[in-house]
């Protein structure tokens, strides 16, 4: 049986006593690995001596009770650990170093074999994820390891909170809380039953469809500690993650800010009014007297507070369930007081004057008189209008002319009392609270009113106040996603405990406000101090068993509440900092040993106690609901972003939601926000604003998959579709630029001014891809060309050169360099000009493909429709913090190619380098050229083109040909001729070029001073050609500064003799000037005695015209700060390209800065708009 099976392999489980066993091949033995044991012995076998090195990197251990099992971490980097430090090459946890060094010895996978370090068996991966802990710090990204204990690791309990204790109750606490308690009924009483409802719909409304955004998000994978900022930063991105990051902070911290003044509020106002510090002297001076009151027991109660949570987390965590148990308490006693109030209404009478309610401190009895001993005596409340206790005593007029009612403040649910709250009662500062059931006589005074115990609004109400007010009472849907590390199933419990728990607060909104307005007296429910029941609290009066049951419950509540704030806050500046996208926050990432965040608890406590000195529960409210709504804003475009652009990872367990959900809440949040106020609003996205830019400009660079990253890509295809429609129009033309750049033997970049140039004309604007060519193959340059990338990349940054890097690996450089003019690019958004520098040294190269290389980039590129920029002396070019503050930027236009001339300089004044250059254009006239009236052409075509620019034209008469231009064509053409027919070796070439050099340096110095003195031939070398032209190479100007001194040393010589050139003087000249040492052969090519007329016409044509035009150009143009210059094209004759450049070197000489512009066949610049 066991040989028809065939050769197995099977891995057997590591016993902590025992060893590995592999069954062998054929033989059915096993092969014993020996893991070390708790005692320290090994077992014997095969593998002893192997067996005494320990499984450093096995995850199964032996049982030693003091051993500390590892954790292993979730990392994204491949060959890593979650600690981020590379601990293996192979992906089996199993297995040794002994492992690593032998090959795999099973068959069945042995075609993998070879990949098994980077693509792990199914086994070995699913067995990792087995081992995998959630814990509470979140992934890699949010994750440090424990620098003292080193490779140590605490065990972590396996999470077992489940959706009611994990999620519910949590959810239910961090909604239900101060706003219920002291704020609901005022709310009811002013906006009335319908608009109330409105309020509480839009709100719930909103977190309802937050809360499916929400659990799509959080279901869609793991959700570590950082609840929103997490989910928000990892679906739009670190940008967005970081401002709605610190929104949501900034939310929770004046949260707490509200906690603590509520806290205070119920303490000062409810339990012991006589503790009150400040006392208000006059009426008008109470309400600053309790601001006053607020900010130094808020204080004192936020430094309390800071000190418990610095103390520590753990007291606050046992202390929640208290809290929960208080607020569960008050809501049964509510609706407890309302099921007592149909037949039996608690006793809390109202005093009305005439239709105004009375504040019920001073007096305890709803009369003007009383009849005591049948004699009628003045009440307390008679002195409170009156000058005096006497019954003639002068009283307010509106106090004698109206009754006093009492009315019962609770009238209960069957009252009908719900028909009246029905409506609103907005009014403005010092508004009167009045029951228009009740008649009144007399007009109101607010000089007079103000100082008599009258109930008025303490602030202007509107709609759209309240709905600021009111929505930080549904706030706290966080609260699951940000336990998420302590649940048992985050992807089912998290969406589950979160919407029922909204669902569950709605409920008790909702009917709040209906039994509130159904049960309480309407002039109680819009008195939000409770003055006209002796102080009580509103909603304490409908409770029951007593109206304390309220005030402990919702006192308690704010303080666990307020204590939760200070607690989570911190933690999420930590966790934001952590990540190190926001980099002056990096030092609230650090805290105590434990990792309390110290730090962010210090800053936390100050921004609190801002909120503590605006005083103003009102006014505070509004504060942190801007910042609620931006993040809940946020969470719902994720939702909309992902679903819409259905990448691959979107793949969330909750699967009810949709896009158009998300967006609606989205659109609810942006409503709210503005409708509550707008200038809070603006203010709050003007910081969001600010904080993407600075972690735009200065953040850590994060790749997070971020949905915002997938919609670029979205719109980039989409953009691009629709480029490649149709060629851009002339008036949107602009250079998009292909940079050939070249790098040395160690990868670095040669010319980084090439890359400032590329800044200074484009200013960040347009398409620009700088690109490389290595030459070999791509599997043997791999590793160069990344690092020739990279390289690239910092020079970029470094010259602040936007772009893209584009580096191509190709078997010769001609090849690569001809494959990125036809392919660099994508649809429409393709490179319409090349940019290279000069070839300077292809004169003292050893490789004549060099300057070949340069000529066949010049027709690609003209074959191609592409424009070509040639820079020379590239390296003596401005740099970007450089400042021209004078000069000129000359253009030659010679011939036209579509405008790039005198588009070219436009650009470059653009940028602040350039920003102070005038600029001049020089045309050239024929003799049978009319030049006045040329000159108004061009002035009246750059008016049209709205250019400013100086005009010059140049005249350039047919005169005859020079002597000189004979002597350098005839040089030129004898070199050529030389290469061609003689096969020297390197050594001997290199000396005859030598000796070439100086025959024409000699012969140059006698030419007449005045026409040769801005004109230099010292730099004259030859190069051989060679017929290998598929091994191309672009190289560069390298020697400009050594050929700067080469031009210093000719012009240093003896002065220039001025002499008439015959054809006899020109051939003794040249014998004399010989060595006479000189090799024969080529003494005997130089007798062979050229005669002029046998010069080739058309060399000596163009050799004529650049003599010419580098004499005028020189003579105009040698002080200009840049000089533009028509590029000819190269000869369709290959025969003739050495010659080509040394009429381009005959063309530059003498000038330091120069753009060779040679346009793209195309019209780029127009008059018309």
């Amino acid at each position: 049986m066991k040989s028809n099976m065939g050769e197995r392999f099977l891995v057997i489980r590591v016993n902590t006593e025992g060893m590995t066993a592999r069954e062998g091949k054929h033989s059915g033995t096993t092969e014993a690995h020996p893991v070390p044991n708790t005692s320290g012995s090994c077992s014997s076998g095969a593998g002893t001596a192997e067996g005494k090195k320990p499984l450093e990197d096995s995850v199964i251990k032996p049982q030693d009770p003091k051993t500390v099992v590892p954790i292993l971490k979730y990392n994204r980097e491949p060959k890593k650990y979650g600690d981020g430090v590379p601990k293996e090459n192979s992906p089996f946890i199993n297995s040794t170093d002994h492992d690593k060094n032998t090959s795999y010895d099973g068959n069945n996978m042995a075609l993998f074999e070879e990949e098994m370090d980077s693509h792990p068996m199914v086994s070995s991966f699913l067995d990792k994820l087995v081992n995998y802990t959630n814990l509470t710090q979140g992934a890699h990204e949010h994750e440090e390891a424990d620098e003292e204990e080193g490779s140590k690791k605490k065990t972590v309990k396996s999470p077992q909170m489940g959706t009611f204790m994990g999620v519910y109750l949590p959810s239910l606490q961090n909604i239900l809380g101060v706003i219920l308690f002291l704020r609901l009924t005022w709310i009811v009483g002013t906006a009335g039953i319908s608009e109330s409802l409105a309020i509480v719909g839009l709100c719930c409304s909103c977190t309802m469809l937050t809360a499916i955004s929400m659990s799509a998000i959080a279901t869609n994978g793991v959700v570590p500690a950082g609840g929103s900022y997490y989910m928000i930063s990892r679906s739009l991105g670190p940008e967005f993650g970081g401002a709605v990051g610190l929104c949501f902070y900034l939310g929770t911290t004046f949260a707490g800010s509200m906690y603590i003044l509520g806290t205070i509020e119920i303490l000062l106002t409810y339990i012991v009014p006589q503790a009150a510090i400040f006392r208000a002297k006059r009426k008008e001076e109470e309400v600053d007297a309790l601001l006053n009151n607020m900010r130094v027991y808020g204080t004192c109660c936020l430094s309390f507070m800071a000190i418990v949570v610095f103390v520590g987390v753990k007291y606050v965590n046992k202390l929640a369930l208290v809290f929960l148990a208080c607020v569960i308490l008050s809501i049964f006693s509510i609706y407890a007081g309302v099921i007592k109030s149909i037949f039996d209404p608690p006793d809390f009478p109202v005093c009305m004057l005439g239709n105004r309610t009375l504040q019920n401190h001073n007096f305890d009895k709803c009369l003007k008189t009383e009849i005591i001993d049948n004699l009628t005596v003045t009440t307390k409340l008679w002195k409170l209008f009156c000058d005096g206790p006497n019954i003639n005593a002068t009283c307010n007029e509106y106090f004698t002319n109206n009754n006093l009612t009492l009315i019962q403040g609770i009238p209960g649910l069957t009252s009908g009392v719900i028909f009246e709250n029905m409506w609103s009662e907005y009014g403005p500062l010092g508004m009167l609270v009045e029951n228009r059931k009740l008649s009144s006589f007399g007009e109101s005074n607010p000089t007079k009113d103000i100082y008599l115990p009258y109930v008025v609004n303490d602030i202007s109400t509107f709609f759209t106040l309240l709905v600021g007010i009111y929505f930080p009472s549904v706030t706290g849907i966080m609260a699951g996603s940000n336990r998420s590390g302590d649940l048992r199933d985050a992807q089912k419990s998290i969406p589950i405990g979160t919407i029922l728990a909204i669902a569950t607060t709605s409920f008790i909104y909702i009917s709040s406000v209906v039994l509130f307005g159904a049960c309480i007296e309407g002039v109680l429910l819009r008195d939000k101090f409770g003055d006209s029941v002796k102080g009580n609290l509103v909603i304490g009066t409908l409770s029951w068993p007593s109206p304390w049951v309220i005030v402990i419950g919702s006192f308690f509540s704010c303080c666990g509440a307020g204590l939760q704030s200070l607690t989570g806050a911190p933690r999420l500046l930590q966790a934001i900092a952590r990540d190190g996208i926001i980099p002056f926050l990096q030092v609230f990432g650090h805290g105590k040993a434990n990792g309390e965040p110290t730090w962010a608890l210090l800053l936390t406590a100050g921004i609190c106690e801002i909120g503590i000195i605006i005083a103003s529960l009102d006014a505070v409210a509004p504060i942190l609901s801007m910042f609620f709504l931006m993040c809940y804003m946020f969470v719902n475009l994720a939702c909309a972003v992902q679903t819409l652009l259905r990448t691959p990872n979107w793949r969330p367990r909750f699967k009810y939601y949709h896009w158009a959900l998300s967006f609606l809440g989205m659109s609810l949040c942006l409503a709210i926000m503005f409708i509550s106020s707008w200038y809070y609003a603006i203010t709050a996205m003007a910081i969001a604003g600010c904080i993407y830019k600075y972690i735009e400009y200065r953040g850590a660079e994060k790749e997070w998959g971020d949905g915002i990253r997938g919609l670029s890509l979205n719109a980039a295809r989409y953009a691009l579709i629709r480029l490649e429609d149709a060629p851009p129009h002339t008036k949107n033309w602009r250079p998009q630029i292909l940079v050939l750049l070249n790098l040395d033997s160690v990868q670095g970049v040669k010319h980084p001014r090439l890359l400032s140039l590329t800044t200074q004309l484009k200013a960040g604007k347009g398409l620009t891809i700088v690109a490389n060519v290595l030459q070999g193959t791509y599997l043997m340059k791999e590793a160069e060309a990344k690092k020739a990338e990279q390289n690239i990349k910092s020079a970029m940054s470094a010259e602040r050169t936007k772009g893209f890097v584009h580096v191509v690996v190709s078997s010769n450089l001609r090849d690569g360099i001809s494959h990125l003019i036809q392919s660099a690019g994508l649809g429409g958004m393709k490179h319409n000009t090349v940019l290279m520098g000069w070839p300077g040294t292809w004169r003292q190269s050893s490789d004549p493909l060099s300057w070949r290389n340069f000529i066949e980039t010049v027709r690609e590129t003209t074959a191609a429709h592409q424009a070509l920029l040639v820079a020379k002396n590239v390296d003596s070019f401005p740099t970007n913090q450089d400042h021209l503050g004078s000069g000129t930027i000359d253009v030659w236009w010679v011939v036209h190619d579509g405008g790039m001339l005198m588009l070219l300089p436009f650009l470059l004044r653009q940028h602040k380098v350039w920003k102070k250059c005038k600029m001049r254009i020089f045309t050239v006239a024929q003799m049978d050229d009319n030049s006045i009236q040329m000159k108004k052409d061009l002035q009246m075509f750059l008016y049209q083109l709205r250019l400013d620019a100086e005009v010059e034209v140049v005249e350039m008469h047919d005169n005859d040909i020079s002597a000189f231009t004979y002597e350098k064509t005839l040089v030129m053409e004898q070199r050529s001729q030389m290469l061609k027919q003689m096969h020297l070796s390197r050594t001997e070439r290199e000396r005859e070029i030598q000796s070439i050099t100086d025959e024409s340096r000699s012969s140059i110095r006698r030419k007449n001073h005045g026409a040769t003195e801005n004109l230099n031939v010292s730099r004259q070398s030859s190069t051989a050609e060679d017929t290998q032209e598929d091994e191309a190479q672009l190289i560069h100007d390298k020697n400009t500064a050594s050929h700067v001194a080469m031009n210093d040393k000719a012009e240093a010589g003896p002065d220039q003799v001025h002499m008439t050139w015959t054809k006899d003087k020109l051939l003794t000249e040249r014998n004399r000037s010989r060595e006479p040492n000189a090799n024969m052969a080529v003494r005997d090519l130089f007798n062979m005695k050229p005669e002029w007329e046998s010069l080739n016409q058309s060399n000596v044509r163009r050799m004529h015209t650049a003599v010419k035009l580098n004499e005028v150009v020189v003579n105009r143009s040698q002080g200009a700060q840049l000089v533009l210059l028509n590029m000819p094209g190269p000869p369709k004759n290959r025969g003739g390209d050495e010659n080509y450049m040394e009429f381009l070197e005959v063309l530059l000489e003498g000038l330091s800065h120069v753009l060779l512009v040679r346009g793209g066949g195309r019209e780029v610049i127009t008059i018309y708009s």
